[in-house]
């Protein structure tokens, strides 16, 4: 094992700035009233929470009434699906990558008696505007199509949908955790009427998100309790969280022009150089717009728990896809929906963040390829031997 560690895993999870770890601070320690409480210490923490409802809503082209704070993007995209769809009393439409989230909320408004329509993608995983359109002809309650996908990194045609939904008046949602801070995320320029997000993808902590709701669409709540963010979203707010989001956002936005340039160079010399050096190897998502951070490779003739291990002990942190379904067996959704699964084969995420260096480019390009190639070695070994 090496003591040579390089993170490439920055779509499950990033590190939280140090910016963000001082803006958080004081919340934990001399600014820790309740926002709903009316003495100072409460006003404080209210002041502090309306503050970064308004940086939020700035970084999303938003009003600050339209942005509620949430646990994370799950519970963003849960609230979007199921609280737009008991408010809409119709259908559910979703494309076939979308995250579990979003996959597992249209379910479960199926068995509630909603007609869910599913829409399929392409080879490169853009989803069908053909089937949109015909699924928009039955009037939805919401239609959800993720801004980028977190597997591959596909960027939908957003624009063209958020139209289509718009001229149908049909509700959209855009599941946007992977995007935003990566790739312009702006409902003042395009008419997306719901959209999810999360602090720890853009360098914030785990555990606080945000949904933007457009002024006039009706959502309820999924939870009951007190009457915080508008009675959607009772409990007691994270203020900590959302300052942290706020200061997050701030700085993804800033960024945001100069580190999508630098990573997409990144990850287009990654992607040469794996291609190159390792037989077989082929892009998910390939001929598509991608996320700038994101690379999923299809690897032939390799096991795929075998090589994250290998990997792992040389200190290289990839992954095989979404790190919220680690661990399990089957396929990715993903790459069955885009038809890119096939026996003994494995697929490989690279995602790179804000602390990735060329130098850490350098030693993949060096590592990854000797660890296909002694695992296959050793592979074609053991076949040999079993004739």
């Amino acid at each position: 094992m090496t003591n040579e560690t390089i993170y490439l895993d920055h779509a499950a999870t990033t590190p939280v700035r140090a910016e963000v770890r001082e803006a958080m601070a004081p919340y934990y320690e001399d600014r820790w009233g309740n926002p709903s409480s009316t003495h100072r210490w409460g006003r404080a923490a209210r002041a502090a929470l309306e503050e970064a409802r308004e940086r939020v809503a700035a970084a999303l082209g938003a009003a600050r009434n339209e942005v509620l704070f949430t646990s994370g993007g799950t519970e963003a995209d849960n609230l979007a699906v199921l609280g737009r769809w008991r408010a809409g009393g119709a259908g559910v439409v979703c494309s076939a990558i979308e995250h579990r989230a979003v996959l597992d909320a249209a379910r479960l408004a199926a068995r509630g008696g909603a007609n869910v329509q599913i829409l399929g993608v392409d080879e490169r995983g853009v989803v069908d505007l053909a089937a949109l359109d015909e699924a928009l002809h039955d009037r939805p309650a919401v239609v959800s199509v993720m801004w980028g996908n977190n597997e591959v990194g596909t960027l939908q045609p957003v624009a063209s949908i958020a139209e289509r939904c718009r001229a149908a008046d049909v509700r959209y949602h855009a599941d946007a955790v992977q995007a935003f801070g990566r790739v312009p995320v702006r409902v003042d320029e395009i008419p997306v009427d719901l959209v999810s997000v999360s602090s720890h993808k853009i360098g914030g902590p785990k555990g606080v998100g945000a949904l933007y709701v457009r002024s006039g669409v009706q959502i309820e709540a999924l939870l009951w309790g007190g009457g915080q963010e508008r009675d959607l979203r009772p409990g007691t707010q994270n203020v900590a969280g959302a300052v942290a989001l706020a200061t997050a956002a701030e700085l993804a936005d800033r960024e945001r022009e100069a580190e999508s340039a630098r990573q997409t160079a990144l990850r287009d010399r990654l992607e040469a150089g794996l291609t190159a050096k390792v037989a077989g190897v082929s892009v998910n998502g390939a001929g598509a717009p991608r996320l700038p951070h994101v690379l999923n490779l299809r690897v032939p003739a390799i096991d795929q728990e075998m090589l994250l291990a290998a990997l792992d002990l040389e200190g290289i942190a990839v992954s095989s896809g979404s790190a919220c379904h680690s661990g399990a067996v089957e396929p990715s959704h993903v790459l069955v929906a885009m038809g890119r699964v096939a026996e003994g084969e494995s697929s490989l995420r690279f995602s790179l963040g804000r602390t990735t260096t060329d130098a850490e480019i350098d030693r993949a390009l060096d590592v990854v390829p000797r660890v296909i190639a002694r695992l296959r070695e050793r592979s074609n070994g053991s076949h040999a031997g079993a004739h």
